[in-house]
């Protein structure tokens, strides 16, 4: 079942980043599902967060996706090279948003494999925001895409993960955020082969 309009309008974004783990994200593209179950998140906390694209209410033709209502699709390139998803989250106007770092693949795996040109599977296949949006065929042609559409959705299942199974730490590759940077916004399931930069 999709998870509802409701689920992303919370105010709490490192509530809704830790309580994504465990939910199973799709996409419906070039006629094919994949997806899989999330294991690592990043939470951007709007206009005080030094590492969000909307610190300081900075609206730009890039980050306006993150200014509306929560439930859709925030897209954007880094470094010239990887498309990254989030997640939009609160209402319109508060741009909280959620970086999905990591997927343990589930479905369409061999999908995956072309779009990754790995022809034996590894954890890398989905380990990390640009693995995960390559893998998923996701691009900035579905940026502010409904996550209620038939292209792109999160589902529940019934998968949960105790406190004891999940780690929180800094974000990865925020220095320039200075102190924002060690914030604990970063949430991932302990253990999984499938989190892309798991602590020793």
């Amino acid at each position: 079942m999709k998870l509802s309009e409701q689920y992303y309008l919370g105010n709490d974004v490192l509530a809704i980043s830790k309580n994504l783990l465990g939910k199973y994200l799709f996409t419906y593209i070039d006629g094919v599902i994949t997806g899989g179950y999330i294991v690592e998140t990043e939470a951007y906390n709007g206009i005080v967060d030094r590492a969000s694209h909307a610190y300081g209410n900075r609206q730009t033709p890039r980050t306006k996706t993150m200014f509306m209502q929560g439930g859709i699709a925030y897209v954007y390139l880094c470094y010239g090279i990887h498309e990254m998803f989030n997640i939009v989250t609160s209402v319109e106007g508060n741009p909280q948003a959620i970086l999905i770092r990591a997927v343990h693949p589930t479905d369409g795996i061999e999908a995956m494999q072309v779009r990754r040109n790995m022809p034996l599977i590894k954890p890398t296949i989905t380990a990390g925001p640009g693995s995960v949006a390559k893998a998923l065929g996701i691009s900035r042609n579905i940026n502010a895409t409904s996550l209620q559409s038939d292209t792109i959705w999160i589902e529940e299942r019934g998968l949960n993960f105790s406190d004891e199974q999940i780690t929180a730490g800094p974000r990865i590759g925020v220095a320039y955020a200075k102190e924002d940077a060690l914030l604990p916004y970063r949430f991932y399931v302990k253990g999984d082969i499938y989190v892309s930069k798991p602590n020793k």
